[in-house]
C-alpha cells in the first residue's frame, strides 16, 4: 500500500503527463525532500487505499472527481451517484482521481494549485 507507511514520509500519486502533477513533483523535490512517486495510473490505488487518501485529504469519493475527463462525460455526467458508487467509479477509472495527491504522514492535500503542497510541506 502506498498511502505513507513511515512517519513523515511523502508520497506524490503522480502523473507525468499532467503539469500541475509535474510542478507538484519539483516543489517537493526544491524543499530537499525525497519523496516516494506512484504513478497511480500504472499502479492504481485499491478501495481502501483510496479510503485512507480520501480520511488523510477529509473529501469525499465525489470531491475527488475530474469532472473534464472523457471518462466521466461518457459514463457518469448526468448521473446521481452515492459516495459508495462514486469510489467504485474511481477504482475503476484511476484517471477520474484528481491529481496531484500529495501524502504526508495522516495529513493529505491535492496539488491544485501545485503550490497548495506547501501547506502540507511547511506545516
Amino acid at each position: 500500500m502506498a498511502c505513507g507507511k513511515k512517519p513523515g514520509e511523502v508520497v506524490i500519486y503522480h502523473n507525468a503527463r499532467c503539469s500541475k502533477s509535474r510542478s507538484a513533483c519539483e516543489i517537493v523535490a526544491g524543499k530537499g525532500i525525497e519523496a516516494r512517486v506512484v504513478e497511480y495510473l500504472k499502479t492504481p490505488p485499491d478501495r481502501e487505499e483510496l479510503r485512507q487518501l480520501l480520511k488523510k485529504l477529509g473529501m469525499r469519493p465525489s470531491e475527488l472527481v475530474r469532472r473534464g475527463e472523457a471518462v466521466f462525460k461518457e459514463n457518469y455526467a448526468g448521473k446521481t451517484l452515492d459516495e459508495e458508487q462514486w469510489l467504485d467509479a474511481l477504482v475503476a477509472h484511476p484517471i477520474l482521481i484528481e491529481r496531484p495527491v500529495v501524502v504526508r504522514g495522516n495529513r493529505a492535500v491535492v496539488g491544485r494549485p501545485p503550490e497548495k503542497v506547501l501547506e502540507l510541506l511547511d506545516a
